[in-house]
C-alpha cells in the first residue's frame, strides 16, 4: 500500500465517522436532544457515540462530545483516550475542546463550525473568543474540519422542530 493510498483510505474513514456523527445529531433532534453528534474511534473502529443530552438530562456539561468521551472511558475501562479520535458533527466549543485535551484525544474531526451552530441559535462566539489567544500550532492535538455537505442537516433539523427547546 503506497503511502497516498493510505491516506485516501484514512480521509474516507474519517468521512464516514463524519457522516455518522451528522446522521447521531439528526436523529438526537428527532429523539428530543440537540442537534449535535460525536463519537469516539481508535485503532480504525468506532469505540463510543454520543450526542446532546443537556435538556433531556438538565446538565449543561453533557454535550455530544462529552457524552461520547464518557462512553469510550467505559468501554476502554480507562480515563485516558490517548490514541482516540474525537468525531463531531460540530465543531466543539471551549468547554468540549478542554475536555478532548484532558481526556488525551489525539485528533478532533468536525464538519459544521461555530458560524454554523450560530445561525441555528447556539451561539457560543463570545466563549470562543475567551480562548482564541493561543494559536493552533501550540496545541497538543490536531484539529481539522472537514467540509461535508450536509453538515447543516441536523440544525436544519433543529430549526424545523416546532417543539424544540431553545437555550
Amino acid at each position: 500500500m503506497t503511502a497516498h493510498t493510505h491516506e485516501t483510505d484514512v480521509q474516507e474513514l474519517k468521512r464516514a465517522w463524519l457522516d455518522e456523527a451528522i446522521k447521531l445529531a439528526t436523529n438526537s433532534v428527532t429523539n428530543g436532544g440537540g442537534p449535535f453528534g460525536a463519537l469516539v474511534a481508535k485503532d480504525g473502529r468506532v469505540v463510543a457515540i454520543g450526542n446532546n443530552q443537556v435538556t433531556a438530562n438538565l446538565d449543561p456539561t453533557a454535550h455530544a462530545e462529552v457524552s461520547a468521551m464518557r462512553a469510550a472511558c467505559r468501554q476502554l475501562d480507562s480515563f485516558s483516550l490517548e490514541g482516540c479520535v474525537l468525531v463531531t458533527s460540530c465543531e466543539p466549543c471551549p468547554m468540549c475542546l478542554s475536555s478532548a485535551l484532558w481526556a488525551r484525544i489525539e485528533r478532533i474531526v468536525f464538519s459544521a463550525d461555530r458560524h454554523d451552530a450560530a445561525v441555528a441559535g447556539f451561539d457560543d462566539r463570545k466563549f470562543y473568543d475567551l480562548f482564541e489567544k493561543q494559536p493552533e500550532s501550540m496545541w497538543p492535538m490536531a484539529v481539522e474540519q472537514l467540509d461535508l455537505p450536509n453538515r447543516t442537516a441536523p440544525f436544519d433539523a433543529w430549526l424545523a422542530k416546532s417543539d424544540r427547546i431553545d437555550y
